[in-house]
């Protein structure tokens, strides 16, 4: 059996250009490895831990769905699927909450970080805080290990995740298995050099920012207008420009060939204006985008479309969950 990768996605937002340098590139690239049997999945249970607007999730979803559709993800190669499409998941996420000690969730970081707020503002320490957001690295497990993921593609805030679910799976493979089964321990696959885009402002392209441009969202016009919000200093054209601490350089980066990057950096330092610099990477950017804009609006246009994807990936996905959930109940006493 070929090594399983698994990648998650929660559906809370729009796609930007961050998310397409930083996670969609790079995975539908690596999804092509035949070498790997590839798993991504949309993460909607684990949405309603950060978003209580039931229309922004729907909409959320249709949107990731599309993108990676639209951006050359083969669900012929790959097992795409909804979360919630698969009941297999909170059953066993509650059978390892059953395991996984209290303390060890006390450890995780978003909750450790949500008291650290309370306590600093004078509120209670637990204000605010829900059992999703408390037991989030349960579910977390569950995705992981239903599937016996090996490897898991993280940044390295998300390492702590993989190895609580390492924990979890230890723990319960040897109350319940044979000490080495019947779960795999899964492991973290650090992304070391995962492109990190520069928002309009020049913090990290994001959300909480508000900051990021869209990916397909708004079309040609909405992207032409977005680049030429991006911040610039006041260097006049002719005035040698600071390309390396440019947001506008960096992007550039990311979709530009070195040696075409390397020219554009050069034309900057010589005092190419701010103005048609901003033309140049619009249509930088636009030229790799333009073709799948239009598979994407298609998709968004027939959701029944991206709607029929997912069902055939949760089927798919539901061949492997469901007779391993079944050993995994008879292992705990459900079943005889």
């Amino acid at each position: 059996m070929k090594p399983r990768v698994l990648t998650g996605i929660t559906t809370t937002g729009t796609p930007h250009l961050g998310n397409y340098v930083g996670a969609i590139r790079p995975t539908v690239r690596a999804s092509r490895d035949a070498r790997f049997d590839s798993f991504l999945f949309l993460a909607d249970l684990h949405a309603l831990v950060k978003c209580d607007e039931p229309e922004r999730v729907r909409r959320s979803r249709l949107q990731i769905a599309a993108s990676w559709l639209a951006a050359g993800l083969d669900p012929a190669k790959v097992t795409l699927y909804r979360q919630s499409d698969i009941p297999e998941i909170p059953e066993l996420t509650w059978i390892l909450g059953c395991v996984t000690a209290k303390g060890l969730m006390n450890r995780a970081h978003a909750y450790k970080a949500a008291v650290d707020r309370n306590s600093a503002s004078g509120e209670d320490p637990d204000a605010g805080i829900s059992m999703g957001l408390y037991s989030y690295p349960v579910l977390m497990a569950a995705d992981i290990l239903l599937f016996n993921a090996q490897f898991v593609p993280v940044g390295r805030d998300q390492i702590q995740h993989v190895e609580m679910a390492r924990d979890i799976a230890q723990r319960f493979n040897r109350v319940f298995g044979s000490g080495d089964g019947p779960f795999v321990l899964p492991q973290a696959q650090v992304e070391e050099h995962v492109a990190t885009l520069p928002g309009l402002d020049g913090r990290k392209m994001s959300k909480s920012y508000d900051n990021t441009i869209a990916l397909f969202e708004g079309g040609a016009k909405k992207l032409h207008a977005s680049i030429r919000r991006i911040v610039t200093d006041s260097r006049v054209p002719g005035e040698p420009k600071d390309a390396e601490n440019s947001q506008l350089y960096a992007i550039y980066r990311a979709f530009a060939e070195p040696d075409d990057a390397a020219a554009f950096k050069d034309e900057l330092e010589k005092g190419l204006g701010w103005g048609p610099a901003k033309e140049r990477l619009y249509a930088l950017v636009d030229g790799e985008l333009a073709p799948m804009r239009e598979r994407y609006d298609a998709l968004v246009a027939h959701p029944e479309q991206v709607e029929e994807v997912l069902l055939a990936g949760a089927r798919k996905a539901r061949e492997i969950a469901v007779p391993f959930m079944e050993g995994l109940r008879r292992s705990v006493g459900l079943r005889l």
